[in-house]
């Protein structure tokens, strides 16, 4: 019997987190695409984007970053899919100083020593659900939907902003999250702090403002009703998760709020086996909620 085809393709830029701290993310990421019939094929020798740091430091350095991953990612085919915030933020915003400014492209070339290619699309993996893949095709793969689960999904700042660059939807009132949770069969919630920073950029030079930041984003959500957290970020997953227990001491709160990343819960409700979901990573155990809600 002849395999499937994949219905879709993509080439495949994780990022470091994904490789680190969020290996979660991207082990939930490939066994949704697999499940799905999306085909992943990583980018091969990609390196750090610069994420939210370098381009603070150098203008030219963070360019420099993203064009040379571009040019590794011509090795293969299909349009880039990308999975954390903050690297699609760098990658989206690389391409569009690159395309309207030829002064800092060619200065881009001599770094690389080499031709800048812009031509490659960059597309979140949002983007590649809502959009490429089809919400009425996701539906239609969800075996263990979602009901009763209340989300609270959570862009935070780069996803969406500045309007001009990630282009992936509205930047003030997105749903594209919640249109795509709510395909597996997920209640979302209406909440204030959604696009609010949890303050990445400040975790190791000012924490206490990570922490009054992150636990306004857990109140807020908690307020709101919501079970749990939907992020499409490593950094903002390392702010609400790893550090909750930390804002709970801090604020003389107990929110006991599980963080998931979106694939976690969209592979969960497609099938995928538990044990291939990352989730013994996650510090605020998921498990006792998603028994509750018969989910596992």
């Amino acid at each position: 019997m002849t395999p499937a085809k994949n219905i879709l393709s993509y080439s495949y830029y994780p990022g470091c987190s994904l490789h680190a701290s969020a290996q979660e993310y991207d082990v939930s990421t490939k066994g949704l695409f697999r499940q799905l019939k999306i085909g992943l094929q990583e980018v091969p020798d990609w390196i750090c984007c610069g994420a939210t740091p370098a381009h603070n430091v150098d203008e030219l350095l963070s360019l420099s970053l993203c064009a040379k991953n571009f040019s590794l990612a011509d090795r293969v085919e299909g349009d880039l899919a990308v999975s954390c915030a903050a690297c699609f933020s760098r990658l989206k915003t690389t391409q569009h100083k690159l395309a309207a400014n030829d002064i800092k492209r060619k200065q881009v070339e001599a770094a690389i020593d080499g031709p800048v290619s812009l031509a490659k699309p960059v597309k979140h993996l949002l983007e590649i659900l809502a959009k490429d893949y089809g919400l009425d095709r996701l539906k239609e793969k969800v075996e263990k939907p979602l009901a009763g689960l209340k989300v609270a999904c959570y862009y935070g700042c780069l996803l969406t902003r500045p309007p001009e660059v990630p282009e992936l939807d509205d930047s003030e009132a997105p749903t594209i999250m919640e249109r795509v949770i709510g395909a597996a069969g997920a209640e979302t919630v209406a909440w204030s702090h959604r696009l609010e920073c949890c303050g990445a950029n400040f975790t190791l030079s000012r924490p206490g403002v990570v922490l009054k930041l992150s636990n306004e984003i857990l109140a807020s959500a908690k307020g709101a009703g919501a079970d749990c957290i939907m992020v499409a970020c490593p950094l903002c997953h390392g702010n609400l998760d790893i550090r909750q227990k930390e804002i709970e001491e801090a604020s003389g709160t107990r929110y006991n709020m599980p963080v998931f990343y979106l694939t976690q819960l969209l592979a969960l409700a497609c099938g995928v086996q538990t044990s291939r979901l990352g989730l013994e990573s996650n510090i605020v155990s998921p498990m006792g909620l998603l028994r509750e809600k018969n989910l596992l």
